[in-house]
C-alpha cells in the first residue's frame, strides 16, 4: 500500500538528482527526480496559494517545481489545437463576413461538436469570440452584453455544473483587469479579447497538464478500475502508456448510458490490457485493485465532486479496503458549490431502459449523478496543480476573487 502513496512517488523522485533536466517529466514514478520543499511565498504563475505551499510541505503531495515542469512539457510536446487563431482571424466561427447577427449558441454549438473540447471550454470559446463580435460602444454596455451572453449559456443547460462554473470563472477572469479603467475604449475591449483568449487557451492546454502530473501516480504492474467516460482520465492513462508503463484497467460498464464500453474500447486501440465489469461487480473486484481513477463533472467547495452516478459507492468500497481514489478535473470545473447530501443536487434526469416493459405504478430513479464526499477522495489532479480535497476550497477562493 505504501508503493501507491504520493510520499512514495515523492520520496523515489530524490533517487534520481542527476537526471538531465529534460528528462524530469516523462520518468517514472521509480525514476523521478527530487522536489524540494516549496517555497511558502505563492507563485503567481502558477496559482498556488501561500496556503497550498504550506500545506504541500506536510503533505508531500506537490510543488511548484513540478507543477512548472509539467506546464512545461505541455508547451515542448503538446499542440494546442489551432482554434485561439481562428478566431482572432474571423471574430468567430459563424457568421464571419456573412451579415448573419452572432448568436452565441450557434457558436457554442460550432465548438461543442468538436470531439475533443469540452463543453466548459466550447462555452469559453464562444464567449471569447461574442467578446470581438460585440458592437458595444462603452465598456459598461460591453460587460452588460457578455453577462448576457454567459446567462445564455448556462440556461442552454441549466444541469450542466462545469458549464456554468465555465461561464462564472471566464467572467471573472476576462474582466477583473485594468482594462475597464482605460479611456480609451478601444484599447479595453482588444484587453478583454486578449484576456478572453488567454483563458481559452489556458482551458485547451488543461487537460495535458494534468496528464503529466497524474501520470507519475501510475506505477508499473498497478491494476486500476475506471468509472464512466472522462477525457481528461483518458489522457493520463494514454500518457502513461505512451511511456511504456505497464498497467492494466478495470472498466465498470457504466450505466444507463454505457459509457464504460466506450472507454475500454479507446484504451483497447492503444495497446492497453482492460477487463469490462458490470457495475454490481465493484467490491467483488476490490481487492484486485490498486488505485480508482474517476473524473468529475464538477468539483464543489468542500471538495468532493459530482460525477456519474455510481461515483460516490465506489468510493465507500475502496475506502473501506484502503484503496487510493484519484480525481482528475479541469480547475474550469471547480464550481461554487456546496451540497450537504446527494438531495441537495439540482437532478440531471437521463432516460432509462431497462430492456423490459415497467410495471405500471413502479417508479425509477432516473437522475445520472450522485455526491462524493471529500473524505472518500486522496487527490485530486487538476491544472492548478495535484491538491488534497481540504485545499479545494482555498483554491476556490484564488479563482474567484
Amino acid at each position: 500500500m505504501w508503493r501507491r502513496s504520493a510520499s512514495f512517488v515523492l520520496d523515489k523522485r530524490q533517487l534520481a538528482q542527476a537526471s538531465p533536466p529534460h528528462q524530469q517529466i516523462l520518468l517514472s514514478s521509480d525514476d523521478m527526480e527530487p522536489n524540494n520543499l516549496p517555497n511558502p511565498n505563492p507563485s503567481t504563475d502558477h496559482g498556488i496559494s501561500a496556503y497550498y505551499q504550506t500545506r504541500a510541505e506536510h503533505h508531500a503531495v506537490v510543488t511548484s517545481d513540478w507543477l512548472a515542469q509539467a506546464q512545461a512539457a505541455v508547451t515542448r510536446n503538446a499542440a494546442v489545437p489551432e482554434v485561439l487563431p481562428k478566431i482572432a482571424a474571423t471574430g468567430g466561427s459563424r457568421a464571419a463576413g456573412s451579415g448573419k447577427a452572432f448568436s452565441v449558441i450557434d457558436e457554442f454549438n460550432y465548438w461543442r461538436k468538436k470531439p475533443d473540447l469540452a463543453e466548459a471550454v466550447a462555452a469559453i470559446m464562444a464567449l471569447a469570440a461574442f467578446i470581438r463580435s460585440s458592437e458595444a460602444t462603452t465598456m459598461m454596455e460591453l460587460e452588460i452584453e457578455l453577462k448576457k451572453a454567459s446567462d445564455t449559456l448556462k440556461s442552454w443547460d441549466t444541469t450542466s455544473i462545469s458549464l456554468s462554473a465555465g461561464c462564472d470563472l471566464f467572467m471573472r477572469y476576462v474582466t477583473r483587469t485594468s482594462a475597464l479603467e482605460y479611456e480609451d475604449f478601444n484599447a479595453a475591449k482588444l484587453r478583454l479579447i486578449e484576456r478572453g483568449e488567454k483563458f481559452g487557451e489556458i482551458s485547451l492546454k488543461a487537460r495535458r497538464t494534468i496528464a503529466m502530473l497524474g501520470q507519475d501516480f501510475v506505477f508499473d504492474g498497478s491494476t486500476i478500475l475506471v468509472h464512466g467516460y472522462s477525457r481528461v482520465v483518458l489522457e493520463v492513462l494514454k500518457l502513461a502508456a505512451s511511456n511504456r508503463k505497464m498497467f492494466r484497467v478495470l472498466c465498470t460498464e457504466g450505466r444507463p448510458d454505457r459509457t464504460g464500453l466506450r472507454f475500454s474500447n479507446e484504451l483497447a486501440q492503444v495497446g492497453v490490457p482492460v477487463k469490462l465489469l458490470i457495475d454490481s461487480a465493484v467490491a467483488y473486484t476490490m481487492d484486485e485493485v490498486d488505485m480508482v481513477f474517476v473524473g468529475a463533472d464538477g468539483v464543489v467547495e468542500s471538495g468532493g465532486i459530482i460525477n456519474m452516478m455510481g461515483t460516490y459507492q465506489i468510493a465507500l468500497v475502496a475506502h473501506c479496503m484502503n484503496k487510493p481514489v484519484y480525481v482528475a478535473a479541469e480547475s474550469y470545473k471547480f464550481a461554487r458549490l456546496y451540497p450537504l447530501d446527494q438531495k441537495d443536487l439540482a437532478p440531471a434526469i437521463r432516460p432509462i431502459e431497462f430492456g423490459v416493459p415497467i410495471p405500471s405504478g413502479v417508479e425509477v430513479e432516473r437522475n445520472a449523478r450522485d455526491y462524493t464526499p471529500p473524505q472518500y477522495l486522496t487527490l485530486l489532479f487538476t491544472d492548478l496543480g495535484v491538491l488534497t480535497p481540504s485545499v479545494v476550497s482555498d483554491e476556490l477562493i484564488q479563482l474567484y476573487l
